[in-house]
């Protein structure tokens, strides 16, 4: 199933590192928009897909390296980096060490190793049973910023923003989306944080807006603090989804935060709405 797009990118990355990966490749032989992938992998293991990806090369160059790899232009083109200079500026940002002294010790204590990622490995959160929903037309306008899956981070403040500069338009309990969309080949994406509004007329121009067709969803519910709603995405996308036999549509995705939800203490359910194919 396509939905399990994360193990066979980790195979894939695994078992091809040393070439020469762009997202796009990893995400054709997953058989994901390169979108899908960027979100899926970072749900799965936390990790975006390209820091992943240098991570491992640079932990198996490593441990080359610390064994006595006599010649380090070797080690740094089997790595994927075609000078001895590109590879030892990677490996000093990896691991704020250079590859002759790492030869030199001739061990690997106090690098900060990236092993394969494996999903038995994992937290197991308990899911309630995700239900299949038809979405109706839903019109949306927040505060739109774009993202890479490195700088996600970024999110809460951009919720803070929509809260600060439009609190006209928004009222203290009202349902808010956090929309994902219009991703590129190189996984960054738009994200929209807003609301449900009537129409776009006469809105503040600075807000986004997006049109949300009606769709068919599979929704879960994250419970518990927003802060862990990862181990939720996680325990969906990547332990119940592949099982469900579900294909995801290249369409937006979005987290809908309900009237419960505070955003002072970070508490009430959220839901997670996933495209699907019809």
């Amino acid at each position: 199933s396509r939905m399990a797009a994360a193990d066979p990118a980790l195979w894939f990355i695994e078992s091809h590192y040393s070439e020469d990966l762009s997202l796009g490749r990893i995400a054709e032989v997953a058989g994901v928009s390169p979108f899908h992938l960027a979100r899926l992998f970072q749900a799965m293991t936390g990790s975006p897909v390209m820091r992943y990806l240098r991570g491992r090369r640079m932990t198996e160059a490593a441990r080359r390296l610390a064994g006595g790899a006599p010649d380090i232009l070797e080690v740094a083109l089997a790595s994927g980096y075609g000078s001895h200079e590109a590879f030892t500026r990677a490996f000093g940002e990896q691991f704020g060490s250079s590859p002759a002294s790492v030869r030199e010790r001739g061990s690997l204590a106090g690098l900060a190793l990236v092993e394969p990622w494996r999903t038995a490995d994992n937290v197991r959160v308990a899911l309630d049973e995700p239900r299949l929903v038809h979405g109706d037309t839903c019109l949306i306008a927040g505060s739109g910023c774009r993202y890479t899956p490195d700088t996600t981070q970024g999110i809460p403040a951009q919720w803070q923003r929509l809260y600060l500069h439009h609190a006209a338009m928004l009222s203290k309990r009202q349902v808010a989306y956090g929309v994902c969309c219009n991703g590129d080949d190189e996984g960054s994406f738009e994200y929209i944080a807003g609301v449900e509004v009537a129409g776009f007329g006469g809105l503040d121009p600075a807000l986004s807006t997006l049109r949300l067709p009606a769709r068919e969803y599979v929704v879960a519910t994250h419970r518990g603090h927003i802060s862990d709603i990862r181990c939720t995405w996680q325990a969906f996308v990547g332990d119940w989804l592949p099982r469900s036999g579900l294909q995801l549509a290249d369409a937006p995705e979005f987290e809908k935060y309900g009237e419960d939800f505070d955003d002072t203490s970070g508490t009430g359910d959220v839901e997670i709405w996933l495209p699907l194919q019809t």
